[in-house]
């Protein structure tokens, strides 16, 4: 397994990240998964077997379940706390009242309280921002999230699902004011869905953040197992949730690519869609969620697919993004000067 820093931080972590939204299911997260205490300590010690490190989870999943399921089975793991790199979220709905949601100080500070003493630990190594917040400034969610950093209750801090510009303004915000920058951004990314190429990706180069990435197989599309005419297995996610959006036409036509990578190896097309994000220089680690420790091994297992140029060249085609102004603009501008250079 091989580990990345976590943005420019000098924290190492895994390429594989376990995710824990299947974990507990409790309400609407029922559709997600129903996992218990016994199956969630066994994925965690398979993952931790294979090298990975790093564990997500969020106070919203399954209504605070999965933190208390995840907090337990690290303990049950055995393991030293500096083992693991755990990270959390905070911003959705945790309650019924106006202030249980968002990304203000007073939500933040109560998310962070309420999530340490489910995950049963006294601090976080990454917590992030679990989206954006309309009605709070940046420079108070900045401002908060800095004081947890100084507080000692959190090591690092992130955001997700977040503008690209927005991000930037907390970056900037940051460094004016001498306070922590966020270090990472975890966002949905696949090869049926690169839409933050166009934007995010060169902040990330650009600022050094690390890229999360969540819902790599776009919920389960990418796996193999679904027909163009809407056919898929039962009880497969997305069946029940039909979640993240995503381009039909253009995610088959990427699974008839995959495909025939995947027999001459022996191996799931999910093992190439994920090989493929793996492969691409900005990704710090990839999020995978599984039911079965079969699932696991098999997502993990990506890592040891190496893809060849002329295979890279193919996926990166059949997957290519429309034009977009002002990315046509830039890029024809980009090679004029180029070529004067």
């Amino acid at each position: 397994m091989r580990t990345k820093t976590l943005g420019g931080t000098g924290l190492l972590v895994s390429e594989i990240c376990l995710g824990t939204m299947t974990f507990g299911g409790r309400g609407f997260w029922t559709s997600i998964g129903t996992l218990d205490q016994s199956v969630a300590d066994s994925l965690v010690a398979r993952a931790v077997d294979a090298g990975v490190n790093f564990i997500d989870t969020a106070d919203i999943y399954s209504e605070g379940l999965a933190e208390e399921i995840t907090g337990r089975a690290l303990k049950n793991l055995g393991r030293p706390r500096t083992d693991i790199v755990l990270a959390s979220k905070v911003l959705g709905p945790v309650g019924p009242g106006p202030n249980d949601a968002g990304a203000s100080r007073g939500h933040i500070m109560d998310g962070i309280k309420a999530s340490l003493k489910r995950l049963g630990t006294d601090y976080i190594d990454l917590y992030q921002i679990h989206g954006t917040d309309p009605l709070t400034p940046v420079e108070e969610t900045v401002a908060a999230m800095d004081d947890l950093v100084r507080q000692g209750h959190v090591r690092y801090w992130g955001v997700s699902n977040w503008a690209a510009w927005r991000a930037m303004k907390a970056l900037g915000i940051a460094d004016h004011t001498q306070r922590s920058r966020p270090a990472t951004v975890q966002a949905y990314y696949s090869i049926a869905g690169r839409d933050l190429e166009r934007e995010i990706v060169p902040l990330l180069q650009a600022e050094r953040m690390g890229l999360m990435v969540w819902s790599p197989l776009a919920g389960g599309l990418l796996s193999g197992k679904f027909s163009r005419d809407g056919g898929g297995p039962e009880g497969a996610r997305r069946v029940e949730f039909d979640f993240p959006p995503v381009n039909r036409a253009r995610a088959f036509d990427c699974i008839e690519v995959m495909r025939p990578m995947a027999e001459a190896r022996g191996v799931s097309v999910a093992r190439i869609a994920l090989a493929w994000l793996l492969h691409r220089p900005w990704v710090m680690s990839v999020i995978v969620g599984a039911k079965t420790v079969e699932q696991l091994d098999d997502n993990i297992a990506a890592t040891q697919v190496e893809l060849s140029d002329a295979e890279m060249a193919a996926l990166d085609a059949v997957s290519a993004l429309p034009p977009e102004y002002p990315g046509w603009m830039i890029e024809t501008q980009a090679r004029e000067r180029q070529a004067n250079g």
